[in-house]
């Protein structure tokens, strides 16, 4: 259910309506009190766009006048990742940071990275063990079990869209910046993160 809409000629009738009944109180339009009523009708009706506004603006996923505020109690921009440059890009990020509840799974990840959105793939690298692993698999230290990688296309594009993007934003933005850097601050502490770009 949308917010209701009401234009300077509905509260001036709303009041008029609500006025006390006499001849104290006229009601011909060229009379001065209803003169001042309809003078101040489109201040209410500007409060009222305003305060529509400003439902949809609280969402981090929809704000623009409040997404400073936003990033401000999230820590954002990130100086690993510097300003995005786009207002989806800002508004991804926040909604990433807020709703990441943790975890350490293939699919965790990838949910994580489409929320900010990138479109990866994980690979997990294992040591070679004599025994484990078929011949022809390539050799590695120990230091593979706790080493992954995250597959991304090298130029992810940020099209400009009516109505998510904001005016002066460019048609297209790309970079692996902002993926880079929030997945490094959510993945596990004692692993090695790799980018692999193609």
């Amino acid at each position: 259910m949308s917010a209701p809409n009401y234009s300077a000629v509905d509260f001036t009738r709303a009041i008029q309506n609500l006025m006390p009944r006499g001849l104290v109180w006229p009601t011909a339009p060229e009379s001065v009190l209803a003169q001042v009523i309809a003078s101040l009708a489109p201040t209410w009706a500007r409060h009222t766009l305003r305060d529509n506004y400003l439902l949809q603006d609280a969402f981090p996923a929809t704000a623009v006048e409040l997404l400073p505020e936003w990033e401000a109690a999230l820590g954002l921009p990130d100086p690993c990742a510097g300003a995005s440059p786009t207002l989806q890009g800002r508004q991804a990020q926040v909604v990433a940071r807020l709703t990441g509840v943790g975890g350490q799974s293939i699919p965790y990840f990838i949910a994580y990275a489409l929320k900010l959105g990138y479109t990866i793939t994980v690979t997990e690298y294992t040591p070679f063990r004599m025994g484990c692993m078929a011949m022809g698999h390539r050799l590695g230290s120990a230091a593979l079990a706790h080493t992954w990688a995250v597959n991304a296309p090298l130029h992810t594009v940020t099209p400009f869209r009516m109505g998510l993007s904001g005016m002066g934003e460019p048609l297209e933005s790309w970079g692996n910046a902002v993926l880079e850097c929030e997945l490094n601050e959510v993945k596990p502490a004692h692993t090695l993160l790799n980018f692999i770009y193609s």
